[in-house]
């Protein structure tokens, strides 16, 4: 028996040893594991599976919302009282994304070109395309200021070529017509007696140049010779730099296109990438941990002094000439017309901003920005980027049709983009790079709980076999008179007769 039990002791000790060993070898494994698995799936390889086609062609569900601001008393503001507005929308579009002309080169970089498309979605808006609205007539206002330095004479004739095309400082025009175009016989003339000087030929529109378009010749790290620098970019357009802005800091390409990250982020890494729409490269801080949908995450935003002016914000000033903080001049890559970009409703802005036009209510629930990211991974989870277009105008004297307009930041509209991992994708990224490494990373510590316990089972069982030799079990019987002396005189009691009987 005693060799019965040694034996068993040897089985369940080794058992256990080999479950330790295992479950501590993981210890050390899994980092390594998790750490390969981010890696390959990561990097821009066409070997690496879903990740690649995921980059290449987005295929989860992204919108672009669309606020469009009326001006509801435009007359008045043309004899100079304080422009009033009424935010209209959203108007939704499913925006499409796919890069192609897709490039290798030996250096361990990818050229590409993302082109993009948008379809109405009418069952997500409120309103339809067919919808008319007042709102500043770009083409007269935004020349109006571009000319303000010309000679008098000049600007007559301009005024002169305004009024042959019946041009109004304000025009009623449909949603569709605003955002990706209407044919306007002024843009004719212009183009055809300075040709060249205006990115608009047949059609005007704020979004014209988005639709079936791209956004330049990226090319950007494929982190297959070092994952830290995945999908960094190395050249837009092919230049590293560019020149819309007044210094080196500010016309430098940083970051990556805007869509996934280097992986094994830190909260102290903040995230840079370049905006061929905002003609610059853009910045979003750490703000909290987060969770989406059980994927732990890390939440940005941006910065206090995104749109600050180089008052405020010394390194903003390369983008200046500003004004008070809160927006940011883009005429200098918009042809000079004009613009300006900021958050929705000059939120966190300057507060004159908002009191120099009625009808506008920043709130930082609904006008700031955010960006849930893996940080393992460098995977945007959900996101929602905000963004509003204004108008500078004022009175310029000779252009009869500004009237008596006061100087005034006027926004046009203001546009939210979109999305989340959802469907098979999030399902594949889920398994694949959150659910398998959290199996491994428990299985170490079960196989370790199971060895200590078989181990522990196999040092008691020589004791508890030893006990059981000693002190061996003798089974009752009730007819045993010794240990049931009391049922034996009761079966020698008269009343219940005797044994014989």
């Amino acid at each position: 028996m005693a060799k019965t039990s040694n034996k068993k002791s040897i089985i369940l000790g080794v058992i256990g040893f080999l479950l330790v060993a295992f479950g501590t070898l993981l210890v050390f494994l899994v980092p390594v594991i998790m750490d390969q698995q981010v890696e390959k799936n990561v990097r821009i390889d066409p070997s690496s599976g879903f990740a690649f086609e995921m980059w290449r062609d987005l295929p989860v569900p992204f919108y672009m919302s669309i606020y469009i601001f009326e001006v509801v008393n435009h007359k008045e503001v043309v004899l100079g009282e304080k422009p009033r507005v009424r935010e209209r929308g959203p108007y939704v579009y499913r925006e499409y994304k796919q890069k192609t002309n897709l490039t290798f080169h030996d250096n361990g970089t990818v050229t590409f070109i993302e082109n993009r498309t948008f379809f109405f979605a009418p069952d997500k808006s409120v309103g339809s395309e067919d919808d008319y609205m007042i709102v500043p007539n770009i083409i007269l206002l935004a020349s109006s200021i571009m000319v303000k330095d010309l000679s008098l004479p000049i600007k007559w004739i301009i005024s002169g070529a305004f009024a042959t095309f019946n041009e109004e400082p304000f025009m009623n025009r449909t949603v569709k017509e605003i955002l990706w175009g209407y044919e306007d016989p002024f843009l004719d003339f212009i183009n055809m007696i300075l040709p060249g000087k205006l990115p608009f030929k047949d059609k005007f529109g704020l979004f014209s140049d988005f639709n079936n378009s791209n956004t330049g010749v990226f090319t950007v790290n494929t982190g297959i010779k070092d994952i830290t620098k995945v999908q960094m970019i190395d050249t837009w357009n092919g230049l590293t730099e560019v020149d819309f802005w007044h210094s080196n800091q500010t016309n430098m390409i940083n970051g990556t296109a805007g869509q996934m990250w280097p992986p094994f982020r830190k909260p102290s890494e903040p995230l840079q990438f370049y905006s061929p729409d905002a003609c610059r490269s853009l910045t979003f801080v750490y703000k909290e941990e987060s969770e989406f949908r059980g994927i732990p995450t890390y939440r940005y935003s941006a910065p206090d002094y995104l749109f600050a002016n180089g008052t405020d914000y010394p390194p903003n000033a390369g983008f200046c000439p500003c004004l008070a903080s809160g927006v940011q001049n883009m005429s200098s890559c918009r042809f000079n017309a004009p613009l300006f970009l900021s958050f929705p409703h000059f939120y966190n802005a300057d507060p004159g901003f908002v009191e120099a036009v009625d009808g506008l209510h920043p709130n930082g629930e609904l006008h700031s920005l955010f960006l849930d990211l893996h940080p393992l991974t460098g995977i945007p989870m959900n996101c929602s980027i905000k963004m509003q277009l204004s108008l500078f105008t004022k009175a310029i004297s000779g252009i009869s049709q500004t009237g008596s307009i006061a100087p005034v930041i006027l926004p046009v509209l203001w546009f939210g983009e979109s999305g989340y991992l959802d469907g098979a994708v999030y399902t594949t990224y889920y398994n694949t790079l959150v659910l398998f490494p959290t199996i491994l990373d428990y299985l170490q510590y079960v196989l370790i709980a199971l060895g200590l316990g078989f181990i522990l089972i196999a040092l008691l069982l020589p004791f508890v076999q030893r006990n059981q030799e000693e002190n061996p079990h003798v089974p009752n019987d009730i007819h045993n008179s010794e240990e049931c002396p009391e049922d034996s005189k009761l079966l020698e009691d008269p009343e219940y007769g005797s044994p014989g009987t």
